[in-house]
């Protein structure tokens, strides 16, 4: 082994690369340049006419002569100096012509300036390699150009070879149901016979559906851990380019390269960026999109046999994916993830708290049921904000008061410091009073976590009602509390102050925006149980028509009649429940104002005091 390192060690060192050593060339051959024109030729300064330095030679007054090219050094007794002769003279002919014996003087003649010979010589070397160098990098990017022309319709999926990557099932929380489909692909892949005996065939795809943030791409990279085989990534929005034909054959090179590699996994993120629906525009079947669908179509499922090669694609809008892409012998399998419940949150925290220091106080099981509505992605985020906190405070370990300030930062935003005026302040107060103490004596509505009048996001303030447990479905009772809820803060402004602001907007929304679904898609109304919403109509070939509302002017006047009945139903309701419990309103509001943030515990204790004139 240590042979084998060693050659391999003096194979590198004889690697080189000819562009390096055209440079080192340039800068050793520009240093001599540089150094030899800094060489000093004479340090004389003071200088006389030839005329004066021949007269001065045959009066015998220069004791040497040192001729330098051009130049002629004259040493006297007492000082130096310097003449110019012309370049193409000799030295002993103008001797000879003033009448001066050169043999009766002291004369010398130097060699050229070691610095002036590299500097002539580098005076036509450096032009020749600057242009060598100039043609050479030239050379090189043509032939990048000439590769990146041929290679423009090659595949960009990125490869992770046998053993590389390194995620599994076990990184992955919850999503159950979900592995174990994805573990039977995995099981088909590591072992094919004990299939074939049976007449099964692997699977050709498998698509991931779900909202954003459930784990549709972190099930992907488990399965490329588990499987051990050759796992092809790539994004749907990488096959489309300006030229139309590249995805296609971008989508032939992929496939090509994963059969000779089989078996093997490719993995399509965001297939709705090339699947969507074909003639769903006004462009015909020449578009890129549709060129790119087209040939996954034919690789899925053609005449070409596609064995061993199985296709996992991800995308969270499954309505505008062409049915011919999703019908059983391309896609066979349809995966969907929903929002994690109770137990498959408590399994994803567990995941990710690994590696971070938490306090054993830490109630894991009270974190899972504070995020219902929380996605894989939402609790990841939570768990790195609580840390970020507790580093900002100097914390040696992560605490319960951390993760709850984090859960709130992720659903509702950071605080803001807003400055307000004590009347907004109190009007504020009594808002989110008003929401809370219509709450607490509202039957079927979950118990508040906490109200507070320091902003967050767009809000001045808020009431946090998270639901204790899963829903999957509301009845009539439950919708029309909401909406009481929801119509608290206003109420409480119409009571207190006679006056509105418009921080109820925001309320009414979502209470419309309830009572309308209630009306015209649950028919929990006095118009019956009847669909009174858009038409949803499915062609021949799969594509999906929705036809505005065919409802009569009568009907949708007796629509808005109806949503505007149930609103003032429960805005009635919801005045009554405060004006009997107005010292409870007062209670919370000026506790509010005195701190600004009441928790949960604490509003049950002041709920449960016994007030005077309180229903």
């Amino acid at each position: 082994m240590a042979n084998k390192r060693k050659i391999k060690k003096f194979e590198l060192r004889l690697k080189f690369d000819p562009r390096k050593i055209l440079i080192w060339v340039l800068v050793v051959f520009s240093g001599i340049w540089f150094l030899g024109s800094l060489l000093p030729a004479s340090s004389i300064n003071e200088e006389i006419p030839l005329s004066q330095a021949l007269k001065d030679i045959k009066d015998g007054r220069v004791e040497e002569i040192m001729v330098e090219e051009e130049k002629i050094v004259l040493k006297y007794s007492d000082k130096t100096l310097i003449s110019i002769k012309e370049s193409s003279e000799s030295m002993t002919d103008l001797l000879e012509k003033a009448g001066i014996d050169p043999f009766s003087v002291n004369l010398q003649v130097k060699n050229l300036n070691p610095g002036r010979i590299f500097s002539s010589i580098l005076e036509i070397v450096v032009p020749i390699l600057a242009m060598l160098a100039i043609f050479y990098f030239l050379s090189r990017q043509a032939g990048k150009a000439q590769d990146s022309l041929f290679s423009f319709g090659k595949s960009r999926a990125r490869r992770f070879a046998k053993g590389k990557q390194k995620t599994t099932f076990t990184d992955v929380g919850g999503v159950g149901e979900a592995k174990k489909e994805l573990e039977e692909i995995v099981d088909f892949l590591k072992n094919p016979k004990k299939y074939r005996k049976l007449g099964a065939r692997t699977p050709k795809g498998a698509l991931l559906i779900g909202p954003s943030g459930t784990g549709k791409t972190l099930l992907a990279k488990a399965v490329a851990g588990e499987a051990n085989v050759p796992f092809f990534s790539m994004a749907g929005s990488e096959f489309m380019e300006m030229l139309v034909g590249v995805g296609a054959s971008r989508c032939r090179d992929l496939f090509s390269t994963a059969k000779k590699s089989a078996p093997s996994i490719i993995f399509i993120d965001e297939l709705d960026a090339i699947g969507g629906m074909r003639g769903a525009g006004f462009v015909g079947g020449h578009r890129e999109q549709e060129q790119t669908l087209n040939q996954i179509l034919v690789e899925m499922d053609g005449f070409t046999p596609n064995d061993h090669c199985m296709v996992l694609a991800a995308t969270n809008r499954p309505d505008l994916l062409d049915p011919a892409l999703t019908r059983p012998g391309r896609f066979d399998r349809r995966i969907v993830l929903d929002m994690p419940d109770l137990s498959e949150r408590l399994a994803i925290l567990k995941i990710h708290s690994r590696g971070k220091p938490f306090a054993k106080t830490v109630d894991w099981k009270k974190a899972a049921k504070r995020t219902v509505g929380f996605s894989g992605a939402d609790l990841e985020n939570m768990l790195n904000e609580a840390a970020i906190l507790a580093a900002r405070s100097n914390k040696k370990t992560i605490g319960m008061e951390d993760i709850e300030e984090a859960a709130t930062k992720v659903k509702l935003g950071p605080e803001k410091k807003r400055l307000q005026s004590e009347e907004e302040r109190k009007m504020t107060a009594y808002h989110e009073a008003g929401h809370a103490v219509t709450a607490y004596f509202l039957p079927t509505m979950d118990p508040v976590h906490r109200v507070s009048i320091v902003s967050r996001g767009m809000a001045l303030g808020f009431t946090l009602i998270p639901p204790e447990k899963d829903k999957y479905t509301e009845t009539k009772t439950e919708l029309l509390e909401k909406i009481i809820a929801l119509l608290g803060g206003r109420a409480a402004e119409e009571l207190i102050f006679k006056e509105f602001t418009g921080g109820a907007a925001s309320d009414i929304g979502q209470a419309t925006k309830v009572v309308r679904k209630m009306v015209i898609e649950y028919g929990m109304s006095d118009l019956g149980p009847i669909y009174l919403g858009p038409q949803f109509e499915t062609m021949e070939w799969g594509r999906m028509m929705i036809k505005p509302s065919e409802l009569s002017e009568e009907m949708q006047a007796k629509v808005d009649v109806e949503i505007k009945k149930v609103i003032d139903s429960c805005y009635e309701r919801v005045k009554e429940i405060l004006k009997k419990r107005k010292n409870k309103l007062d209670l919370i509001a000026k506790k509010l104002i005195e701190q600004e943030t009441i928790e949960g515990d604490e509003f049950k204790k002041l709920m449960a005091l016994h007030t005077p004139g309180v229903g």
